[in-house]
């Protein structure tokens, strides 16, 4: 392993790592130590520090032999309709979202599922491993393939302890959305996802996919063929 690839996966689990440990079981004896607002700074401090530290990384790594050739119109194709439910699931998770840090969660928990929740409880974490599963099929490169999966690994694993963390904060209100709702997204599900979910998804889906080639020199998406 190149000494840049390295400094990559170094990266890469330092902002893992560090997610998971500040999120639980660090988390209260650093609130203990500075106080809730003080624990927020910690966090979003180490957090903007070590994705950046990931981004420059990357950026600094050579993209080296892909597994396989992502550049077939199959690939990008089938990376296009992954897309497409990761953006529903993104903008979908913004509302009546009882995972979400806010006053009246646990009612939310208590009510029935609605929108994105009928596919998954955690549409925001799929989202980001739908994202990372897209960009891997396309570009299956060493220094890709250790960046998605650190994105995987934090979303899904992260969305587990997630679930642990909120069994004991929110207790039955918690354990009654568990029983209510799936860990695995039941994509037959997205019809019920609703409208403004399906609008917005599919005008960020559009306007990530051009700005994708735009940025990157990469056209994705429907932009690929236009």
């Amino acid at each position: 392993m190149d000494k840049e690839l390295a400094a990559l996966l170094a990266a890469s689990l330092t902002f893992v790592g560090t997610h998971f440990a500040l999120s639980h079981p660090l988390r209260g004896a650093v609130t203990r130590a500075v106080g809730d607002k003080g624990f927020q700074g910690v966090y979003s401090l180490v957090a903007l520090a070590s994705f950046a530290w990931m981004v420059l990384a990357f950026r600094a790594a050579p993209p080296g032999v892909p597994l396989w050739n992502g550049q077939s119109d199959l690939a990008w194709g089938i990376a296009a309709l992954v897309l497409l439910p990761a953006s529903v699931l993104l903008v979908g998770s913004f509302k009546g979202n009882p995972a979400m840090p806010a006053p009246g969660a646990a009612d939310l928990a208590r009510h029935g599922p609605h929108g994105v929740f009928h596919v998954t409880r955690h549409p925001m974490m799929w989202s980001f491993a739908l994202w990372s599963a897209a960009h891997l099929l396309v570009s299956p490169t060493p220094r890709v393939i250790v960046l998605t999966a650190a994105v995987a690994v934090l979303a899904l694993v992260g969305a587990r302890f997630q679930d642990r963390k909120k069994e004991v904060l929110m207790g039955d209100a918690w354990q009654g959305w568990e029983a209510r709702t799936s860990y695995w997204p039941r994509f037959a599900a997205l019809g019920k996802a609703g409208a403004a979910a399906w609008i917005g998804g599919t005008v960020l889906w559009l306007g990530a996919t051009w700005l994708h080639g735009w940025l990157i020199g990469m056209p994705a998406g429907v932009w690929r063929w236009i």
